[in-house]
């Protein structure tokens, strides 16, 4: 969550860090950024993702330990930083400023200090600042050639995502929460609890900024933070944090097969005429609901629409069960789907191309249009 600084708040800051022995915390996150790393390849550049908070500070301080190496696993390695200025509150300028230098510090290399302009119509304050933020880190990524992007969140971040998703009614994929990789995005912390960063700060002399917004509880997710997540764990016993991620990983499995069997699927039945796409009612009707509906949500994204609720998805599927021709039905991102009987289909185009008649089909179709603009 993008930071609400007051000026003159405390901002991140750096002491002396004591060598000794590796604190067993130090070490489990750094065989989790091993793994990671690992796991995409051993890319020879990687950035962090750096707010000054404990988890993204946690994290930078643990990459340095193998910046200082200068391989991971015998494979080499060098990590810069990028520091995202949201500028959504004054003294914001200064803590990205802060925060940079401690990242030097640490021997991070470059560290690069992105400004953005957060769009205040359209969405949500939080998707908007995670878009801006997002953009700006690929941007530093292309610039510096890297292959990886290291973002700082934990299994409470994720935990927290499961019941915001569950509040919202979301579907599996939302459930799933956030993936461990995507693309160059890799989020080696997710298995470590928000403490646990708090303690490598700790051990390594780092005194992190709390961004305040993280306890506002003007935001779903603060409220869930600071409310929710504590009354569950006081109500229902230790671990609730842990169930949550751990539901998210088996959904994540869940998601990516569904999402692979749709694919398949839409490519299968999908008939393109112009910037019309349609689907023949007959096989949808074959496939199961958890298939069907992600097909029809394809088929409005192939039209330029924008993902339906689980609501107008229902509508959608509704048209199957209509008599003769029947719609529209409107999508969001202004996609319109009409049922088109079979009987209509034949006062239409009596033949399909090459010959075939269009009643050896023996079924109508759904079709999805994009909405014409207004004339002027």
């Amino acid at each position: 969550m993008p930071a609400r600084l007051p000026a003159g708040s405390a901002s991140v800051s750096s002491g002396r860090r004591r060598p000794g022995r590796l604190a067993p915390v130090v070490g489990t996150a750094r065989k989790m950024l091993q793994d990671a790393l690992a796991g995409a390849g051993y890319p020879e550049r990687v950035l962090v993702a750096c707010s000054g908070g404990p988890d993204s500070l946690a994290l930078a301080a643990v990459a340095a330990y193998f910046a200082r190496r200068g391989h991971v696993d015998g494979h080499p390695v060098s990590v810069g930083a990028v520091v995202v200025d949201h500028q959504l509150q004054p003294g914001s300028a200064g803590v990205a400023a802060t925060t940079a230098r401690i990242l030097e510090d640490l021997g991070l290399s470059p560290v690069q200090i992105r400004t953005v302009d957060v769009a205040s119509a359209g969405m949500g304050p939080e998707a908007a600042a995670r878009d801006a933020r997002h953009a700006a880190l690929d941007a530093a990524a292309d610039e510096a050639g890297a292959g990886a992007i290291l973002l700082g969140h934990t299994l409470d971040d994720q935990a927290e995502q499961v019941l915001l998703g569950l509040a919202r009614g979301s579907g599996t994929r939302s459930l799933a929460g956030m993936r461990p990789s995507r693309g160059r995005l890799l989020r080696p912390f997710l298995g470590l609890r928000r403490a646990d960063t708090l303690e490598i700060c700790r051990v390594e002399g780092l005194d992190p900024w709390h961004d305040p917004s993280n306890t506002d509880p003007a935001y779903a997710r603060s409220r869930t933070r600071v409310e929710v997540l504590p009354l569950l764990e006081e109500k229902l016993g230790p671990g609730v944090a842990e169930s949550l991620a751990r539901t998210a990983a088996i959904l994540q499995l869940d998601a990516d097969y569904l999402e692979d069997v749709a694919n398949d699927t839409f490519d299968r039945l999908r008939q393109q005429d112009g910037a019309e796409v349609s689907l023949p009612e007959a096989a949808l009707r074959d496939l199961a609901p958890a298939v069907r509906f992600r097909v029809i949500a394809k088929a409005a994204a192939a039209v330029g629409g924008q993902q339906p609720s689980y609501q107008r998805l229902l509508a959608a599927e509704a048209l199957l069960r209509r008599q003769g021709s029947a719609g529209p039905v409107e999508l969001p991102g202004a996609v319109s789907v009409y049922r088109l009987s079979l009987a209509q289909l034949l006062a239409e185009e009596p033949s399909a191309p090459g010959g075939v008649p269009r009643e050896a089909a023996r079924c109508g179709k759904l079709v999805f249009r994009p909405q014409q603009p207004p004339r002027k």
